[in-house]
């Protein structure tokens, strides 16, 4: 259905002082902040984590070496999808329009819907992490944030609280421990670190007092902030405005592979006109995945409620 005259009536009219609605800002490419873009330029990827070997064992004098064997643990698909969208604006409307360029304004529009679904896309993989009704599962069988990871070894990785904890000093410190203690397929450890937290809205005021204040938040000891002068969290807060749980908080590691966002087309802009109409049409297209590899990239709390 074109946009015609019927749906732009006051614009077509003198005395108008003002249009208004399509000037808001928005918010940036948050989706930078949590995953890592690689280009694509295949219908799908796929990414295999291995298994190396175990802890070497002794040799005894005169007896044989020991053997192990590598193997696959998992693959994780990203699945492309292609988003798009247009509008139409009939020949009349166009030359009728007293105030300013039609295509112009509702290109920006355009521009605007396509940005906003990709953050939407991107916060839906952090915003389904838990254990839930319809919530994803990756490549190990789990959902993204699972106390129960397996490994090839038999034992598993946690990367969520055993009981969700709200955001505060405790549950940051006891999150940094918990990823220090990280292993790998075959259970040796692997030198994790928290690299940057994300928050919703609600908790960016609790994650300042939390990361940027020099002595301990809420007590009446002179004791220094531990998270702040061990540089824990290197690279501070973020704040998502598309997380959708108040109470819900994520600490990005620095585990490589962890959330990747492929791009197999990038944005691409393109209008024509109809012969028999003269309607003007316009459309974006862009094609693009968000996804997980290694469930060890992040770490995330539901919080208590």
């Amino acid at each position: 259905m074109a946009i015609s005259r019927a749906q732009l009536l006051k614009e077509l009219l003198p005395g108008l002082n003002a249009l208004f609605g399509l000037e808001y800002e928005k918010y940036g490419e948050q989706h930078t902040e949590i995953y890592e873009t690689e280009s694509s330029d295949r219908s799908f990827e796929e990414e295999t984590k291995l298994s190396g070997f175990g802890a070497a064992p002794v040799k005894n004098e005169g007896s044989a070496i020991s053997y192990d064997n590598a193997q696959e643990a998992f693959t994780a698909r990203y699945t492309h999808e292609t988003i798009a969208m247009g509008f139409s604006i009939t020949e009349e409307a166009v030359e009728d329009n007293l105030y300013d360029s039609l295509s112009t304004r509702y290109t920006k529009a355009l521009a605007r819907a396509m940005a906003y679904t990709k953050q939407v896309k991107a916060a839906a993989i952090l915003n389904t992490a838990f254990t839930g009704s319809g919530n994803p599962t990756y490549g190990d069988g789990q959902v993204l944030c699972s106390t129960a990871h397996p490994l090839v070894s038999g034992g598993t990785n946690s990367n969520r609280p055993t009981t969700g904890a709200d955001l505060n000093e405790t549950s940051l410190e006891a999150a940094v421990i918990q990823i220090a203690a990280w292993v790998d397929e075959r259970g040796l450890l692997i030198a994790a670190k928290p690299r940057k937290l994300v928050v919703p809205p609600a908790l960016q005021f609790v994650a300042t007092r939390l990361l940027d204040t020099d002595l301990r938040v809420g007590t009446a000891d002179n004791d220094i902030n531990a998270l702040k002068n061990n540089g824990s969290i290197p690279g501070g807060y973020t704040v998502n405005n598309y997380l959708t749980d108040t109470n819900g908080w994520f600490l990005m590691t620095d585990v490589p592979n962890g959330l990747k966002h492929f791009v197999r087309t990038r944005m691409q802009t393109s209008m024509d006109a109809d012969f028999d109409t003269g309607n003007a049409r316009y459309k974006a297209r862009e094609r693009y995945s968000f996804g997980v590899s290694d469930p060890l990239g992040i770490f995330g709390s539901p919080g208590a409620s």
